[in-house]
């Protein structure tokens, strides 16, 4: 969401929150992203109607700020900061998530306190430059097998109608963007994401 003008990506957030996201993550990078006190306060204002709505707020990568607002919790990549780290810093009550690629790498995130791991991208998207190759759903399917117990999170390109096969494969959520913020109506896609969500959790018997 990285633009300067804050209005339209709140007004989005809310859609989303209205339509049933059942947790949020501030991610702001690229050239458009905002830096020092102007991404403090949009990040406030996306805590501010997460809390209203009940919806956990994760920060990516910047754990300073996450601690200096004190939200839900951080998500790292494989290049940021190590999640045992990221738990020193942020205390066991907090979330962490990592980004994962392989059953050894997941390995490390668990044993480093990780609570989700994310991984991707499943599809091709446009809304990371700097996004690791294509990866399909057969790594999620191999770290599922491994550790069945473990949220994993599908990232990259998932919409409604392709979600399917990452909750087949063991994922427990999936993680968008486009899907909602490009839509003329985020509440009802984020809805329908959510609807896909709840059936596969249903169909499991378990509701995470």
């Amino acid at each position: 969401m990285g633009s300067p003008n804050a209005e339209k990506p709140l007004s989005v957030l809310e859609d989303a929150l209205k339509g049933g996201i059942t947790c949020f993550q501030l991610r702001e990078k690229g050239k458009r992203a905002l830096v020092g006190m102007e991404k403090r306060a949009f990040a406030v204002s996306c805590q501010r109607l997460c809390a209203q709505y009940g919806v956990p707020f994760i920060v990516n990568d910047d754990v300073d700020l996450a601690v200096e607002i004190d939200a839900d919790g951080v998500h790292v990549g494989q290049d940021d900061m190590e999640a045992r780290f990221v738990r020193k810093r942020i205390g066991s009550e907090k979330i962490v998530g990592v980004s994962v690629h392989t059953v050894d790498e997941a390995n490390k995130a668990i044993a480093d306190g990780a609570d989700y791991v994310g991984m991707g991208p499943v599809y091709p998207t446009i809304t990371k430059a700097d996004a690791k190759p294509v990866a399909g759903t057969a790594m999620i399917e191999e770290v599922a097998a491994v550790y069945p117990d473990l949220p994993i999170v599908g990232i990259g390109g998932i919409t409604a109608e392709n979600a399917e096969p990452v909750f087949r494969a063991g994922a427990s959520g999936i993680s968008v963007i486009s899907a909602i913020a490009s839509s003329t109506d985020p509440e009802l896609a984020a809805r329908r994401l959510a609807e896909v969500s709840l059936k596969w959790s249903r169909d499991r018997g378990v509701l995470r």
